[in-house]
């Protein structure tokens, strides 16, 4: 049975943009994998200035959600349709986890999301269409220029793992985040 562990820090953004947020080089990264992946309504191109977001707000709280497989999940292998399936389930667990960091959110906050938005089946970004859920869907941190491995890493002590090979990894992180006190 897997745990689910909830791990936060709260940080300046002033001082977290200078060491983990370059925009520039972390939005190729999420066009890439765009192209594989299709697009999405919060990763960029945007339509606005990723710095006046960070500017907005003097704190970020960094919310993650971690989690561990047993020994016996991480002793399976898995085929590869299988494991799809499995991390499927886990992506889709992400609007359940997505909902604590709504709660946080009020007019002085603003909430980030665990990574790419999967509140549709399929972003409308992809039919040149606007967003269906734009009251619900918010910005990660990396489609805002943030190195989420690296914070996770820095604040606490945890690397970005993948399943491989048909094997869980030990844990998975999805990586949130509310920006709060507003400028």
């Amino acid at each position: 049975m897997s745990e689910i562990t909830k791990i936060t820090a709260d940080v300046d953004v002033e001082e977290y943009c200078e060491k983990y947020v370059d925009f520039e080089e972390v939005s190729k990264l999420c066009i890439e994998e765009q192209e594989t992946l299709g697009y999405n309504w919060n990763y960029p191109p945007f339509d606005f200035d990723v710095n006046e977001v960070w500017n907005s707000y003097n704190k970020l709280k960094i919310i993650a959600f971690k989690i561990d497989f047993s020994a016996e999940e991480l002793a399976h292998t898995f085929e590869e349709k299988e494991l799809e399936f499995i991390l499927k389930r886990f992506e889709r667990m992400k609007v359940k986890l997505m909902n604590e960091i709504y709660m946080l959110e009020d007019e002085n906050s603003l909430a980030l999301f665990l990574g790419k938005c999967n509140l549709c089946m399929r972003c409308t970004r992809e039919f040149d269409m606007p967003c269906k859920m734009p009251f619900k869907m918010r910005y990660s941190l990396e489609s805002l220029g943030a190195y989420v491995d690296r914070t996770i890493e820095d604040l606490f002590g945890y690397k970005i793992k993948y399943a491989k090979d048909g094997k869980l990894p030990e844990y998975l992180i999805f990586v949130g985040g509310l920006l709060y006190d507003k400028k």
